[in-house]
């Protein structure tokens, strides 16, 4: 019963949290991104402390069965919210659950440690597993159909991942995974064209209360999920050794993540996924990650068409991205659509990150997106792209949800290495581009191998671009 509850909740919000609103006019895309900005509302609080040492927790005892942090938050939401103080020193807790109008705060110096222990994230809520609907694991700090909630703080989140736990599971040598052992890669998936049980789940259109996972999955936790919320604020804080995604807001409005620090390098540690999320400010963070340091998401293949939401009006500014696959990365979960994104004044920089910008999908994912602009972004060195289009991911490329890339501008970007400035790779052979309407303009790229390769678009303007100390124009 309490299952059918939170579906029907989860339905409920799904479909009608967002109003319906004029048309954004992005002619003026900058005009537009303030008038984004000035739609953001302010997050504040009742002015109510909460310590959690009145609450049983104790400093550095490696304690998970102690849930004081929760107490604290309970008690806190009983007289209508305030401020949970995590004191300076090192706290450790099993899951956290964040309710409405209440900010988990981490003085300077302070630690939380999350236990490596799965028996400890049961029971079950839904989630989405790399964009895919389901019952797993409780993410180490979760919210659903919340509002106005927030950690903040100079402390630190540390999810204590490594490759003796969490990481084991993802089915890869280097992160621990030895023959013999169950993981999501190799549990029954190499009889099954290498797709785990959910994705099986998903391909039959099995409905979500029937897809859900077990142990034996392998199916790891986001560090910070909050669905179905509205009102987030996450700020200043330090997040490291994340299981999976770091930082997941799902399906949620007006968010703002500021001065926000991630360090995880473990499988698929993506640093930022907004994922069907509207109104949303990444600012003055840096992420230091594996995989892709900010990934814009909206559901995977039927779960993301399904649902039909959007993520949109999304500003990313004064961020440093350093190691990690791509810097901005639009993909791969994207059937439920993008729209309207806007990046500036960012650093992209490491002999190890591949791509700076990056859009991947390919015609089973399919996904529209649209409005995307970029300016005044220093790349350093990146491995691979400066700008890449890739229609074709994981080598796919025939299916019945073609992808659609429209109306892309990028202007004022440098960077001092890489293998390809421009890369667009759509399909040469379909008679509707699917790729059209980008422009770059008044950008320097040096020490490029292949200054660009565009393949399947139409609309394609390269105005003052110079690469490797030459004027190249396109078309």
């Amino acid at each position: 019963m309490k299952k059918q509850l939170l579906l029907a909740l989860y339905i409920a919000f799904s479909t009608s949290a967002f109003a319906l609103k004029p048309l954004l006019d992005v002619s003026k895309p900058w005009k537009a991104m303030k008038e984004v900005e000035n739609e953001l509302q302010k997050i504040a609080f009742p002015k109510r402390e909460f310590t959690i040492v009145n609450y049983g927790a104790k400093e550095g005892v490696e304690d998970y069965s102690i849930n004081a942090i929760n107490s604290a938050i309970n008690a806190a939401a009983a007289m209508g919210g305030g401020r949970i103080i995590i004191p300076k020193g090192v706290w450790y807790s099993g899951p956290i659950t964040l309710k409405t109008n209440i900010n988990l705060h981490l003085e300077e110096g302070a630690v939380i440690k999350f236990s490596t222990n799965p028996e400890d994230y049961k029971p079950f809520v839904l989630t989405r597993f790399e964009g895919l609907d389901c019952m797993n694991f409780r993410p180490l700090i979760y919210a659903f159909g919340e509002g106005n909630i927030a950690i903040t703080g100079k402390g630190t989140l540390d999810g204590q991942a490594n490759k003796t736990n969490w990481w084991q599971w993802k089915g890869e040598e280097n992160y621990g995974w030895k023959e013999g052992m169950i993981s999501q890669e190799w549990n029954g998936s190499k009889e099954n064209g290498g797709k785990n049980r959910l994705s099986r789940m998903e391909e039959k259109n099995l409905p979500i209360e029937e897809r859900v996972m077990t142990v034996e999955d392998r199916l790891r936790p986001s560090f910070v999920e909050l669905t179905n919320c509205k009102n987030i604020l996450l700020e200043d804080f330090t997040l490291i050794n994340s299981p999976l995604w770091c930082l997941h807001p799902l399906l949620s409005k007006n968010i703002l993540v500021r001065g926000v620090k991630v360090i995880s390098h473990g499988p698929n540690n993506d640093g930022c996924n907004p994922e069907s999320c509207e109104l949303v400010l990444i600012e003055n963070c840096l992420f230091d990650t594996n995989d892709n340091c900010i990934a814009i998401k909206s559901g995977k293949n039927n779960d993301g068409r399904r649902w039909s939401r959007p993520s949109k009006n999304i500003i990313i500014r004064n961020c440093t991205m350093k190691e990690g696959q791509g810097g901005v990365v639009l993909g791969s979960e994207i059937s439920g659509n993008i729209q309207n994104v806007w990046i500036e004044d960012c650093t992209i920089d490491n002999l190890n990150l591949d791509w700076a910008i990056r859009i991947k999908s390919n015609p089973f994912i399919g996904g529209k997106l649209e409005n995307f602009f970029i300016r005044n972004i220093k790349v350093g060195e990146c491995d691979e792209a400066i700008f890449h289009v890739e229609m074709k991911y994981k080598k796919v490329t025939k299916g019945p949800n073609m992808p659609l890339v429209k109306n892309f501008l990028i202007e004022n970007i440098t960077s001092e290495k890489s293998k390809y400035g421009i890369w667009i790779d759509g399909f040469e052979d379909s008679p509707q581009k699917q790729v059209s309407g980008i422009t770059i303009r008044n950008c320097t790229f040096n020490n490029v191998q292949i200054p660009h390769k565009i393949v399947g678009a139409e609309k394609v303007v390269l105005n003052n671009v110079t690469i490797n100390g030459e004027k190249i124009s396109f078309p």
